[in-house]
């Protein structure tokens, strides 16, 4: 691992993330819309991903490989977090209820200070693998293993966003009261999976040279933000007073499917 070439990437990384973030900042405190927090996560973890391998010394293959995909996955999130920021004229409840009362500075640092970090503790592994080099050994065929979980998630959770959609867009008076077909079928939150194992991939690509098996908290973090902080648990929360809903929690695991 070059460490010159690391603190260099990683420098990059929380300029540009900070640059988006401020950016975001003042245009959600300008228009009222908090909310616009959601359509810079995917961009944000895109640029320093990047960076990474615009800066980075380390096996070029690597890097460009995993900012192309890192790059591809947040294209896709973001046209789906723009439609749904443009289809609406309010804030986001959740953005309203979660910083009611609070001050300027305390929303700049619970939305936006927080998911700045947030983003660069997820994108770790990138920011290595970029200034990092791959061994000679066998450890070295988990960045084609590591791609492939990351594109088999990211595929995941791209159907179940479009399973969802068609369901959104069927007629109220035709379609189920819970959409349980296809990935839904299986787990409750397959979206939210599918992104999980996007970035236990990126992970797992990272870990071929040895310093990036430690960086273990990225993906449990995701993991994380992805069930308990914005996701999963707060759809449970919102739907579980639905009597269709609470049939189908009985019959669909969480969030890994067979448990």
């Amino acid at each position: 691992m070059d460490r010159r070439n690391l603190r260099r990437v990683i420098g990059a990384s929380a300029a540009v993330v900070t640059a988006l973030q401020a950016g975001t900042a003042a245009l959600a405190l300008r228009t009222g819309r908090r909310d616009y927090a959601d359509g810079v996560w995917g961009p944000g973890l895109a640029a320093v991903a990047l960076t990474g391998a615009a800066l980075g010394t380390g096996d070029r293959t690597r890097r460009w490989a995993l900012a192309a995909l890192t790059t591809a996955w947040a294209v896709r999130l973001e046209s789906l977090m723009l439609r749904r920021l443009r289809g609406s004229d309010t804030e986001d409840e959740r953005y309203t209820e979660f910083l009611e009362g609070d001050s300027t500075p305390r929303v700049l640092a619970k939305v936006f200070g927080t998911q700045a970090a947030a983003q660069l503790l997820v994108s770790a592994p990138l920011q290595l693998a970029a200034a990092s080099t791959l061994p000679r050994s066998a450890r070295r065929w988990l960045v084609p293993a590591g791609v492939t979980v990351a594109v088999a998630g990211a595929v995941v959770e791209a159907v179940a966003d479009r399973q969802k959609s068609a369901y959104a867009q069927r007629d109220r008076d035709e379609r189920p009261d819970v959409l349980d077909t296809g990935l839904w079928g299986v787990s409750r939150h397959p979206n939210y999976l599918g992104d999980s194992i996007m970035w236990d991939g990126v992970w797992l690509a990272g870990a071929a040279s040895a310093p990036g098996g430690w960086l273990v908290a990225a993906p449990a973090a995701m993991t994380y933000f992805l069930v308990y902080a914005t996701g999963a648990k707060r759809t449970e929360d919102r739907m579980g007073d639905r009597p269709a809903y609470q049939d189908y929690q009985q019959r669909v695991p969480f969030f890994f499917p067979g448990t």
